[in-house]
């Protein structure tokens, strides 16, 4: 009986750190401070030279995010079929805490997944395409819409044509990238 009581009590010692480590990897990401080190998955720019809103995607397995220059290049990637790597938190910058629309801010993330985000709106994105403009709160997102247009989605209602054809168009056009677009 006590070899019985002895192996349990060292299993349960075994476990708990094992449990810990499961916990921990399990545990969702935070938000990463926006650097001059970021680069862009698709256009492999600078992400903090371009204005607009940013996203950043945690991969399971990958220590540092993925960054992307504009929400709608995020939200293609999300919704790439031939994405394999387990998604663990996706971050977008809160436009409404953003200093102004040339500098978005490094560190004013909010959870994709809570976020409401502006599209058909007349502020073009920081590559000169359409962009679902991000906000934490939904007021925030209403103001920006009296003033800009636009409608107010969430993040799994982001049709994929509206950020397919802004992906495709960033891609192409190298003109875009360089100009300014319309003060916010």
């Amino acid at each position: 009986m006590k070899k019985l009581l002895a192996a349990l009590v060292l299993a349960t010692a075994l476990a708990g750190p094992l449990s810990g480590c499961s916990e921990e990897s399990a545990a969702k990401p935070v938000p990463i401070t926006m650097t001059e080190e970021a680069v862009g998955h698709y256009c492999q720019m600078d992400v903090i030279d371009h204005a607009g809103p940013k996203a950043q995607i945690h991969l399971a397995g990958m220590e540092k995010p993925l960054w992307f220059s504009q929400v709608s290049d995020a939200v293609a990637y999300l919704h790439d079929p031939e994405r394999e790597a387990e998604v663990r938190a996706v971050y977008v910058t809160d436009m409404a805490k953003a200093p102004s629309w040339g500098d978005p801010g490094a560190d004013n993330w909010t959870d994709a997944d809570s976020a409401v985000f502006v599209i058909d709106s007349r502020q073009s994105g920081g590559m000169g395409t359409p962009e679902a403009i991000p906000f934490a709160e939904k007021p925030d997102a209403e103001a920006f819409v009296r003033e800009k247009g636009g409608r107010i989605v969430t993040l799994t209602e982001i049709p994929e044509a509206y950020v397919r054809s802004a992906r495709d168009a960033s891609a192409t056009e190298d003109a875009g990238a360089g100009a300014e677009p319309a003060g916010m």
